[in-house]
């Protein structure tokens, strides 16, 4: 059994379509347990049976999410050991997640072959690239959000890494780890 992460593009919090319960209810009718929200921005822990890939659970979830309740955003899926992983690494070192700084790890649905060595450089100055996780397949960065210039990063990083990506912060990050069930 596996447990997974969902890390879904699209959910307004505020859309009654879009709440905990009803994207719950998605995923305990594909036949998934232990399924919790983390906070109201579309992340979804739960357990799979079988050996269904990410790639097959991904398509399963996004056409469910549709058809049910007409979300057609994207579905980002991590397992629980991918990103617990990457918490343990501390990529950010001790920088702190706050209103003026923000630690944002972008996840790439299906991340490439080979990353560009060096990443490309931000355009803007108030964003800092630390760099690539391969094993949680995600961009890692610290935006300072004390300017106006920051609204492009997301553009940015559509650009030169596609439309299938999702970012989180680094504190919501660690809330889906330790959301997710234990073995």
């Amino acid at each position: 059994m596996t447990v997974w992460c969902a890390l879904l593009r699209g959910i307004t919090p505020s859309n009654p379509a879009m709440r905990g319960e009803r994207l719950r209810g998605v995923f305990v009718d594909l036949g998934f347990s232990d399924v919790a929200t983390v906070l109201g921005s579309g992340n979804v822990v739960f357990r799979a049976e079988g050996t269904a890939s990410a790639a097959e659970q991904e398509a399963r979830i996004q056409a469910a999410l549709h058809d049910q309740l007409g979300i057609g955003g994207g579905t980002v899926l991590r397992t629980r050991e991918a990103l617990s992983g990457l918490a343990a690494r501390r990529p950010f070192g001790d920088r702190e997640h706050g209103k003026a700084t923000y630690l944002t790890v972008t996840f790439l649905k299906e991340p490439p072959a080979e990353m560009p060595d060096p990443l490309p450089v931000p355009e803007s100055s108030a964003v800092e690239l630390l760099g690539w996780d391969d094993e949680a397949g995600a961009l890692l960065s610290v935006v300072d959000t004390t300017g106006t210039e920051t609204l492009d990063h997301m553009r940015w990083l559509e650009r030169h890494f596609g439309r299938d990506i999702t970012t989180r912060t680094w504190n919501t990050v660690r809330r889906i780890v330790a959301k997710c069930p234990a073995d």
